[in-house]
C-alpha cells in the first residue's frame, strides 16, 4: 500500500467581499458593528490592491492555489467552510460577524473540486438552521460532501466518505468545541439540526473520538480506511497506528503512509 495525499484547507470564507465579485452576490448588508455593506470590503481590498474585476469567474478566488493543487494531484481535497451557503435573511441575533454566500455561487468551491467541506465551526449557522440546511443542499446538489452537521445529532457525527479507487476510502470526521466560538445553541441533538459539538476537551471525549474514529477505520495492517477528524481548532489525520495534526488556519497537502 502506498502513499496518500490529501489536501488540507482551513477557514475557507466566500462570504463578504468575496461573495460580492461572484457572478450572483447576495444582498450586501452586513450586521456588523463597523462595516454595514459588505461591498466596502471589496473598496478596500481595491485600495491596497487596485481595481477588481466584476463579475470574476468562479475560479478567481482561488488564485495560483489552483495550479498547485494541479501539479501536487492530491486524492482527496478537504475544507473548512467557514461560510452559510443560504438566501436566508434571518442572521443570527447578538452573533457580531455574520458570514453568507449565495448559494448561486456554490461552484466556486467545485472550481476546486474540493471533496469534502468540515462544518463544525462558528460561521455555519449564522444564518439559523434554515441557513445550515440549504448550505448542505447546497453543497450536495454539486457533489460537495459535508461533515460535522446535520439534521440530527446522529447525522452530524457521522463521516463524509470519499472513494478512493484502489486505495480504500477516506473518512472525515469534524467536531466543534465553544472555545472557537460556537454558541451552544448550536449543537446538534436527537431532534434538532445543527452541529457535532464536544462537551469539552478531556481526555474522555478524545477517547470517545477514537473509538469513533477506529469503529469506521480498522486500525490493522490491512486496513484500507483513512480518516480525518477536523475541528475549528486543529486537524488530525489517522491511519494505522499514525496521528498528525495541523493547524487549519494555513492550507497543507498531507502525504499518509499505510
Amino acid at each position: 500500500m502506498g502513499a496518500v495525499t490529501i489536501f488540507l484547507c482551513g477557514d475557507v470564507m466566500t462570504g463578504r467581499g468575496v461573495d460580492q465579485i461572484l457572478p450572483h452576490p447576495s444582498d450586501p448588508r452586513l450586521h456588523e458593528p463597523y462595516v454595514r455593506d459588505a461591498r466596502e470590503y471589496v473598496r478596500l481590498a481595491e485600495a491596497a490592491n487596485g481595481p477588481v474585476p466584476r463579475p470574476v469567474s468562479l475560479s478567481y478566488i482561488w488564485g495560483d492555489a489552483l495550479g498547485e493543487l494541479e501539479h501536487v494531484a492530491p486524492r482527496a481535497r478537504v475544507v473548512n467552510l467557514e461560510t452559510s451557503v443560504t438566501r436566508s435573511d434571518q442572521h443570527w441575533p447578538g452573533k457580531g460577524i455574520h458570514y453568507r454566500m449565495h448559494p448561486d455561487n456554490v461552484r466556486c468551491l467545485a472550481a476546486a473540486r474540493i471533496d469534502v467541506c468540515a462544518l463544525a465551526n462558528n460561521h455555519v449557522l449564522d444564518f439559523g438552521e434554515a441557513g445550515l440546511l440549504e448550505t448542505m443542499d447546497t453543497l450536495a446538489g454539486v457533489g460537495v460532501r459535508s461533515a460535522g452537521a446535520g439534521r440530527t445529532l446522529d447525522e452530524a457525527r457521522e463521516p463524509a466518505q470519499v472513494g478512493l479507487p484502489g486505495e480504500g476510502r477516506l473518512l472525515v470526521f469534524a467536531f466543534g468545541h465553544e472555545s472557537s466560538g460556537i454558541l451552544p445553541a448550536w449543537a446538534a441533538t436527537r431532534t434538532r439540526a445543527g452541529l457535532d459539538v464536544l462537551p469539552d476537551l478531556s481526555e474522555a471525549t478524545a477517547r470517545d473520538i477514537l473509538q469513533r474514529v477506529h469503529a469506521g477505520t480498522p486500525l490493522t495492517t490491512s486496513a484500507r480506511s483513512s480518516s480525518i477528524g477536523a475541528s475549528s481548532s486543529s486537524t488530525a489525520a489517522a491511519t494505522s497506528s499514525t496521528t498528525t495534526r495541523a493547524s487549519p488556519a494555513t492550507s497543507r497537502f498531507a502525504t499518509i503512509s499505510r
